[in-house]
């Protein structure tokens, strides 16, 4: 699984701690860090962190600011992408088991590290469900 992962200077030290958490924990896991150097905004590690995955280079995505709910709402706004901002693992799990999830945003200013590795194990542990959930995937892509 590649995972992409895009920071701005406030989700830095999070990001950074992740990164070398996913390498050491599971060999295959590819990760990819679109932020060696911090995006100067949350809304442009979003745009870069979402465009990556939407031309399918990444399975998945990883966002860090201080609060998450910035980058979550950037990377929104992109047609065709679903990201949570996820605080604890039971969102993290079932917003990508039920919502395919293609991304979360995780709040450095919120979540510790040792949440933060919980989180990302649930959301990397856990498949999109599809049947029943695609209705509602299909409808919000429906939207403009």
């Amino acid at each position: 699984m590649i995972i992409a992962l895009a920071s701005d200077k406030y989700g830095m030290e999070l990001k950074n701690y992740i990164k070398e958490y996913l390498k050491n924990k599971n060999k295959d896991y590819k990760v990819v860090d679109l932020a060696e150097e911090p995006f100067d905004d949350f809304v442009d590690s979003s745009v870069e962190l979402s465009n990556y995955i939407l031309n399918k280079k990444a399975d998945r995505g990883i966002i860090f600011d201080e609060y998450g709910v910035g980058s979550a709402m950037a990377s929104n706004k992109i047609h065709g992408m679903v990201t949570a901002n996820v605080t604890e693992e039971n969102t993290a799990h079932m917003t990508t088991e039920h919502n395919g999830a293609k991304a979360i945003a995780i709040g450095s200013g919120i979540v510790g590290k040792k949440r933060a590795e919980s989180i990302v194990d649930e959301y990397l542990g856990v498949n999109y469900a599809g049947g029943r959930h695609q209705i509602r995937l299909d409808m919000l892509e429906k939207l403009v």
